[in-house]
């Protein structure tokens, strides 16, 4: 794979408190766009994150959990807003669901003066989750990747819906599509799909980012591995077949595959480069699902060019 460039994420930091079948609940670091950091940073890439910590004992150890993974904090917010907490539920199948506490937390309160300054338009910008939808913040966040591009940086953007906290599917829609002009490349899930355009095939959706000016659209399909269209070509990759833990942090996981295999380039991936990047991307939520939480690997517990079929059509 080409080298990677360097990658700021922006968003939010959330401890999940996971509740196992005998009731009792589990804390750990979690956060869209924090498990998309720390999976980079484990594989490599040189990874800034751009977050808000509340300053309680759950934001320290948000903090502290992103720096021993080797994140740099250098442009981060120490803030007195409690954390946002997400309180995940396992099916016997480890897929989880999810209630949030979010009003008036530490993650959607973005100044201008917080974020423009730390987006210098060099290497990829990544955003997404309830960052991008979360009043008074998204609409800051929308403005930074707009800096963000014009200043030379690829976007990167994850829709990643919670249901209940993004407003109507109409109102998320076209929140989403507004992101999806900003983006070079976007990624999200078949759910995440199937909310957004009900009885829209994931192809169709794929197809209409396309024609929105996204360079790369990415959907995951769970066990199915994942579909990915750019430019006029269809990419499949199947995905390993793993003992299933839970599936919490596998589409960030996905998310940093995929980045950390992609170069820098924002008007064109070659297909076999894109074909890599999906093989890892893949290989690496495979890993993150046969672990407790969101666990991704480091770069020493994955094959560089993992192997696999892919087909091109």
């Amino acid at each position: 794979m080409p080298p990677a460039p360097a990658v700021t994420v922006l968003g939010e930091a959330v401890v999940d408190l996971v509740q196992a079948p005998d009731g009792r609940f589990t804390a750990h670091p979690g956060g869209s766009p924090l498990n998309v950091a720390v999976g980079l940073a484990r594989l490599g890439v040189p990874t800034t994150l751009l977050a808000r910590f509340s300053t309680s004992r759950f934001g320290r150890r948000l903090r502290a959990h992103a720096e021993r993974n080797g994140v740099d904090l250098h442009h981060a917010v120490d803030t007195d807003d409690p954390a946002t907490l997400a309180v995940a539920s396992l099916s016997e199948a480890g897929v989880a669901t999810y209630d949030f506490y979010v009003e008036g937390t530490a993650d959607w309160q973005w100044r201008d003066d917080e974020l423009t300054p730390a987006l210098t338009g060099r290497g990829i910008v990544h955003t997404g989750s309830l960052a991008v939808f979360r009043s008074p913040g998204a609409d800051r966040v929308a403005a930074a990747l707009r800096t963000a591009r014009q200043r030379g940086a690829l976007v990167s953007v994850d829709p990643n819906i919670r249901a209940g906290l993004v407003g109507t599917v109409a109102e998320a829609r076209a929140r989403t599509e507004q992101l999806v002009r900003l983006a070079h490349l976007v990624k999200a899930s078949e759910e995440d799909v199937d909310w957004l355009y009900p009885g829209r095939s994931v192809t169709d959706v794929l197809r209409h980012w396309r024609e929105l000016g996204v360079t790369l659209a990415v959907v995951t399909l769970g066990g199915d591995g994942a579909v990915a269209v750019s430019g006029t070509r269809e990419f499949r990759q199947p995905a390993p077949v793993v003992d299933v833990v839970d599936t919490i942090g596998a589409g960030d996981a996905f998310t940093a595959g995929l980045l950390a295999g992609l170069s820098g380039r924002a008007t064109c991936w070659p297909d076999e480069e894109i074909a890599t990047a999906l093989r890892y991307a893949v290989e690496v939520a495979a890993v993150t699902c046969t672990r407790a939480g969101a666990d991704p690997p480091r770069r020493d517990e994955l094959p560089e060019r993992p192997d696999g079929p892919l087909t091109a059509l």
